[in-house]
Formats: C-alpha cells, sequence, structure tokens
C-alpha cells in the first residue's frame, strides 16, 4: 500500500502522490482504488487521494476500525491539505462514510466539501430515476 494514500503499489509511494505537479492542498477521499481510477479518468482532479478500502457497513461488520481513518486523520493534520473532498458512493453506506468523516475533521480547520449527485451527461429527464432528478433540483447552482 501507498505509504500517504493507501492505495495498491508496488512502491513506497504510488505515482500520484510521487508527482510533484499534484495538488497538494487538496484530498479526495475515496472508498476503493477502483474510484482513485475513475476520477483519474475525468482528468478534472488534479489533487491527491486517500483511500479507505471500504466504507462504513455495520452489519457486514465494518466499524471506523476497520477503515484506515487514524492515517486519514493524521494525513490531513500533517499536511498541507486544506480541503477534504468526501468522494464515497451515494449508498447509504457511502453516504454514512461521508458523514463520520465530515464530523471527524469538522474542527480540524479544512474546508470540506462532499461531491455533487445529479443527471448523466446527455441523460434525458424522462429517463431518469426520481431519487437522482430530486437531488439534482436540491444542488442546483446560479449560472
Amino acid at each position: 500500500h501507498c505509504q500517504l494514500c493507501n492505495t495498491f503499489t508496488e512502491d513506497d509511494l504510488c505515482g500520484l502522490c510521487a508527482n510533484p505537479g499534484r495538488d497538494r492542498s487538496q484530498l479526495a477521499v475515496v472508498e476503493t482504488p477502483a474510484d482513485l481510477l475513475r476520477l483519474e479518468q475525468t482528468h478534472t482532479y488534479r489533487g491527491l487521494y486517500f483511500v479507505l478500502l471500504g466504507k462504513l457497513s455495520p452489519l457486514d461488520g465494518v466499524g471506523p476500525r476497520q477503515l484506515a481513518l487514524d492515517s486519514l486523520k493524521r494525513r490531513v493534520i500533517d499536511s498541507e491539505v486544506r480541503e477534504v473532498i468526501l468522494a464515497t458512493g451515494f449508498t447509504v453506506e457511502g453516504e454514512a462514510t461521508s458523514q463520520y468523516i465530515g464530523a471527524w475533521l469538522a474542527d480540524r480547520g479544512v474546508r470540506l466539501t462532499r461531491i455533487a449527485r445529479g443527471l448523466p451527461v446527455g441523460g434525458e429527464l424522462e429517463f431518469v430515476d426520481s431519487g437522482t432528478l430530486a437531488q439534482a433540483l436540491l444542488d442546483r447552482r446560479d449560472i
């Protein structure tokens, strides 16, 4: 595992954490290495990552101790991170994980943000589920 972001690597640091061109003031928290790769494929995020390797799921026996939350806290405290972007899934477990981390880091002096929910690019309103459409309305922004 990468010593900084907890993703899979054969070296002490993964290629992203070792890259001096990354924005070290932003830290995206994701559930899995696959989520990290998916965000990278957008070519829009230039910050660093922290991979939890899971999500809170009491029914599956996954609590805060099973996630690398102590490492995440040290990473935020001991680095130049100014914004933590909670990029967990929009499942019940993903939401609970984001809320837990948000509450846990609320007094750390960093900006806490959550990735937005909404309509897929090219999506037709008539084919979007009600939950996604409702959230898109709630998360609307000025133009």
